[in-house]
């Protein structure tokens, strides 16, 4: 067990590694030989020299307002990274159920980010190997290929269903329930093919509200999750709360992992940031799920409402702050569409974390959840 002395000095390393990290990023960005044409155009309107001003992670706050639109449209090419135009190159997409969607182009961070997050993953529950399903988003979304490429890079077969939630969004607005609870079915249906098709499957990635439905399908036809072969699930969204957690492991799982076999860890993630951890999560914790972003590729901060550019206080309400900080793209200081608590630094992630996270309260409203 880590002492107090121990975890301040491993915050102290993080906060100096996320420093060198941040200038060395600026660096790549901002110099004419490496960055993209974005960065470069946006430079010379910029009040400040990035290259000469910009010496630690504090220094980000220069930057102005990050813009939502800036990711909308065309031409892709300008988001490419001079030293990596001629690299296959992705563009994955989000949002996009109306107007244009946000895209970031990528040649390799996908792979980084998930290699990142394999070790995380405890081998009792995702044995190397082994296969995998992908029951959730595809389509023009990261998080496909990704979980695919997270199943490859630890041995295994990913299986994966057809899954639209632009679609699912679509009849949710238009008050089609009938209609979206065939679609979840259909989507259900394919999973369920898959799993009983002999593919010693053990590993799955799923959304709070698919695993919720998958569970009860399986009921319906008088099996378990646990006895088609499925001991790892990774999962991620909005949908996570303590709530749903304790419903999910003690009534849809039977039981802790030491009793029902199954292990669940919860992630949040999305297309511009990559993918945060959680701590681990327990009864005795009351099943609390704190995310910690993968510092110092990318670093969440909680901050106030009023002021973006002033942390809240630990436990207290704020919303979430997304920096990007990879050689292939920079976001400085996006403002996410959620807000949680600020959490306190821990042994294994020893920096900031956000928990309780849910939809921003000013757009709440108006934000469809869908499969998520």
């Amino acid at each position: 067990m880590a002492t107090d002395l121990d975890l301040n000095a491993s915050v102290a390393e993080a906060k100096s590694r996320l420093d060198e990290h941040t200038y060395k990023m600026i660096q790549r960005h901002f110099h004419d030989s490496t960055g993209c044409p974005f960065w470069l155009e946006k430079k010379a309107e910029l009040k400040f020299d990035p290259l000469a001003e910009v010496n630690c992670f504090n220094d980000l706050k220069k930057f102005p307002a990050f813009e939502d639109e800036w990711l909308r449209g065309g031409p892709v090419e300008r988001w490419r990274m001079k030293d990596m135009s001629e690299l296959p190159t992705y563009v994955f997409e989000t949002g996009g159920t109306t107007g244009i969607p946000k895209s970031r182009v990528v040649v390799n961070d996908f792979r980084d980010d998930y290699e990142l997050f394999s070790p995380t993953l405890p081998d009792e529950f995702f044995p190397k190997k082994s296969n995998w399903l992908m029951l959730g988003p595809t389509g023009p979304r990261r998080l496909r290929l990704a979980v695919e490429h997270l199943c490859q890079f630890r041995g295994g077969i990913c299986f994966c269903i057809d899954l639209d939630p632009r679609w699912v969004v679509k009849l949710i607005k238009k008050g089609w329930m009938e209609h979206l609870q065939e679609y979840k079915k259909h989507c259900i249906d394919q999973a369920i093919t898959i799993l009983t098709a002999n593919h010693s499957i053990k590993c799955l990635f799923a959304t709070p509200k698919l695993i919720e439905s998958l569970c009860l399908a399986l009921e319906e036809r008088g099996t378990t999750l646990a006895e088609t072969g499925i001991t790892g699930i990774f999962s991620g969204g909005t949908e996570f709360t303590p709530q749903w957690t304790r419903f999910c492991v003690e009534e849809l799982f039977g039981g802790p992992p030491e009793e029902s076999g199954i292990y669940m860890t919860p992630t949040y993630g999305n297309t511009l940031m990559g993918l945060a951890c959680s701590r681990p999560v327990t009864a005795e914790e009351d099943y609390k799920i704190a995310y910690y972003a993968p510092q110092p590729r990318a670093a969440t901060e909680v901050v106030n409402f009023d002021n973006y550019d002033e942390l809240v206080g630990y436990g207290e309400t704020g919303r979430v702050k997304l920096t990007t900080l990879t050689p292939e793209f920079f976001v400085p200081g996006f403002m996410e569409r959620d807000e949680g608590e600020r959490e306190k630094p821990y042994e294994k992630y020893p920096w900031d974390g956000v928990s309780g996270v849910r939809p921003f309260h000013e757009t709440a409203a108006s934000t469809t959840v869908g499969v998520y």
